[in-house]
């Protein structure tokens, strides 16, 4: 019997979808230590675009706020964080999801996800088009 489109690897996703979410977080500006942080606590936008980003060691470049927030809601749409929320409603914090943290401990012990290639960056803007067309 072959396997189908819908098999579930141990950790309960389907194996594209945790392929996706790989390709994304390496095709994202954010450092490892971002990632462990959430996995303590929700951390604010603020503090991880800018120049308060770069200083608190979340970006591996510098992003503005805009784009820090974009990249931030596509590892949303692929299921590695989740906003906070809050008495109020949503707040602008972030932490892991069960997913987020499965990636994270494969690569907790590196300061940097692996570098992205052309396919992996291609693949990314690809999922982002695909995804965006249902929105």
């Amino acid at each position: 019997m072959s396997p189908s489109k819908t098999d579930v690897t141990s950790n309960g996703y389907e194996p594209q979808i945790m392929q996706r979410a790989e390709v994304a977080l390496r095709c994202a500006p954010f450092t490892v230590k971002l990632f462990a942080d959430m996995a303590l606590q929700g951390i604010n936008l603020r503090a991880i675009a800018g120049n308060e980003g770069v200083k608190n060691q979340y970006l591996t470049n510098f992003n503005n706020l805009i784009a820090t927030e974009n990249s931030l809601l596509w590892l949303i749409q692929v299921g590695i964080l989740r906003r906070e929320v809050d008495g109020q409603g949503i707040t602008d914090s972030f932490r892991l999801t069960p997913m987020g943290h499965l990636l994270l401990d494969k690569w907790r012990s590196h300061s940097n996800f692996p570098s992205a290639s052309l396919g992996d960056r291609l693949q990314n803007l690809w999922a982002q088009i695909q995804i965006s067309r249902f929105l």
